[in-house]
């Protein structure tokens, strides 16, 4: 029988008319592409600890994790920049001994005119009316009111004696990302402190004294296999971020091995001064890991950067992943004032040294400039750029992801033969030749999709053999050439007072083309 058939028996005697359906030409790769928000939770919310689930709203994330919980603040900043896809939280457990961050607002003299304190919570507005006839503990009390009847705020406050203490509805290292500041806007905006209050804020801008890093052990072990392309893992210690690198790199164990092929991306977020944020970005060569460097000054925690800059790259990275993120705006994040953000020296170098980077639009957000991964070096420690751009592993995944689709859907049960093995039509049966001949009518694809380029070079490279050992064995050395992205425009402006008109003039008229008397041009 030449065809091949799965189901049908070769044997069958029952007339007369039996068909078995066959999808593998006709269906086209597809792939959910989550995202994963990693957080601290609080025991309000009645997620489950170190168990990934998938949220749908803001609400949903209230209850799962409680509300100002750092977990709930980074999906606010999620869905104020991504409405359209699939995300999960993963709350990780709270570590044994971790101390929540506190700092105070104190209130030391009246106004002498009335007014509003425009007091801001880790970059959330908080008016709070005052009038002459107020005292300094009425002020307070009236500052904790105002606190605590926004529940979405990541603080609780306790007003005595013209003093307000803020403790962090959380526990752990990054509650101490919780700014308080006042007249963010300034007077430009409308925002200034009435006349004649007296109001210190904690010395840092930040609370302080949080304690504990989540031990993600468990929480990465509870993943499984199921796939999740972008994570926005908010802690940058050494510890945090080894342990996802390892969950997904390029080991046998990782995400991106051989023998789990699930690939996906880490972003994450720090805050820090110029000089602080070179050194850290020295520590540390991830393929698959993308630090946003930002500055201390911007009021926005961390965590929320983080989950800003993972909702922007998921949404953006879906529809093309080779299309670079810059532009991208960070909706909802606000900036370090004019004065305080890093200039473009900085910047390059902050690039330069293993950190993405961040340049304020013209709306006053930041915005994406440059998606670069930790990657800096090779094997050898030696200055390699091959990963160090997340839009590299991204496109990198879809044309590896299309391979296998084309494969393991057109030829899951076939025989491997020598080419020029004469066989009927319609068995299955592959050679090296049509393997290949697929690769490269898949590469085609990929090509016209915008994935890769320099289809001849490609084909000169490929190779498809079986192996010589194992006469069941097919390796293929797959030699892609990823597109590029248009990330710099140079321009040597070489202008001139005038022409030399003798010279010039006889270039242009040998420019010209000969005219056509049938057409009159």
């Amino acid at each position: 029988m030449p065809i091949s058939f799965a189901n049908i028996p070769q044997n069958i005697k029952v007339p007369l008319y039996w068909v078995e359906v066959d999808p593998s030409m006709a269906g086209l790769p597809t792939i959910n592409l989550r995202a994963l928000l990693v957080g601290v939770k609080i025991a309000a919310g009645d997620a489950t600890d170190d168990i990934a689930i998938p949220i749908g709203s803001q609400a949903q994330a209230d209850q799962a994790f409680g509300e100002g919980s750092e977990l709930s603040r980074m999906f606010k900043a999620f869905f104020a920049n991504n409405f359209a896809n699939e995300v999960w939280g993963l709350p990780a457990k709270e570590t044994t001994g971790a101390a929540d961050a506190t700092g105070t607002i104190t209130v030391t003299t009246v106004p002498s005119a009335a007014g509003t304190i425009h007091l801001y919570i880790a970059g959330d507005h908080v008016p709070v009316n005052v009038a002459t006839t107020d005292t300094i503990d009425t002020i307070a009390a009236a500052i904790a009111d105002a606190i605590n009847a926004d529940v979405t705020l990541p603080v609780t406050a306790v007003a005595a004696a013209a003093v307000v203490t803020l403790t962090s509805v959380f526990k752990g290292i990054n509650a101490n990302e919780i700014s308080v500041s006042m007249n963010y806007y300034g007077s430009r905006g409308g925002e200034q402190t009435p006349v004649g209050l007296g109001i210190t804020l904690p010395a840092t801008g930040f609370l302080t004294g949080g304690v504990g890093t989540p031990d993600f052990t468990n929480a990465i072990l509870n993943l499984g296999e199921e796939p999740f392309e972008y994570v926005a893992m908010p802690y940058t210690d050494s510890n945090s971020l080894f342990a996802w690198d390892q969950e997904f790199g390029f080991t046998d164990q990782g995400r991106w091995g051989w023998q789990r092929e699930l690939f996906g991306h880490v972003f994450s977020a720090k805050r820090g001064l110029y000089a602080d944020l070179l050194l850290f970005g020295d520590q540390y060569n991830s393929g698959v890991e993308s630090i946003m460097g930002f500055e201390v000054p911007s009021p926005s925690p961390s965590f929320e950067w983080a989950a800003a800059y993972t909702a922007k790259a998921q949404r953006a990275l879906i529809n093309d992943p080779a299309r670079p993120l810059q532009a991208l705006t960070l909706n909802q994040i606000k900036a370090a004032p004019i004065h305080q953000r890093f200039d473009f020296v900085e910047l390059n170098s902050l690039a330069s040294n293993g950190l993405a980077i961040q340049k304020i639009g013209s709306d006053n957000q930041p915005m994406i400039a440059r998606e670069q991964t930790t990657y800096q070096l090779n094997l050898y420690g030696q200055p390699d750029d091959a990963y160090e751009l997340v839009t590299t592993l991204a496109t990198l995944a879809k044309v590896l992801r299309n391979q296998k689709y084309a494969i393991t859907s057109k030829y899951p049960r076939h025989k491997l033969a020598d080419d020029g093995t004469k066989f009927g039509p319609g068995q299955a049966i592959v050679t090296p030749g049509i393997i290949k001949a697929e690769l490269i009518s898949e590469y085609q694809q990929d090509m016209y999709n915008g994935l890769v380029e320099n289809l001849a070079a490609y084909k000169a490279h490929l190779i498809v053999e079986r192996d010589p050992n194992d006469p069941n064995r097919a390796n293929v050395l797959y030699p892609p050439d990823l597109i590029n992205q248009l990330r710099i425009f140079a321009v040597l402006a070489q202008f001139r007072l005038q022409y030399d008109r003798g010279i010039d003039t006889a270039i242009i008229g040998q420019a010209q083309p000969p005219f056509n008397a049938a057409s009159g041009a």
